[in-house]
């Protein structure tokens, strides 16, 4: 993965996209700190997975058995 600093991304920056669409991803820096990278969008689609909502992951989820019961007792006695 290689680096870039934030000042020659701007300048290159049709170089930086290339190079992130044909080696993978690039790193930007700021002050030499590592602040954001530059994917291709396959990968960042790939990163994402399918979204969806909480229906369809209930709808995927695998189906197990569960014995739950309640307890019975009458509980504790308060005195009011």
């Amino acid at each position: 993965m290689q680096s870039w600093s934030l000042q020659d991304a701007k300048a290159r920056f049709s170089e930086l996209v290339n190079t992130a669409v044909n080696e993978g991803a690039q790193i930007v820096t700021r002050h030499g700190k590592d602040v954001v990278a530059v994917i291709p969008v396959r990968e960042y689609t790939g990163l994402l997975g399918r979204q969806t909502g909480l229906r369809d992951f209930f709808a995927r989820a695998p189906r197990i058995d569960l014995d739950i019961q309640r307890d019975q007792s009458e509980g504790r006695n308060i005195d009011l």
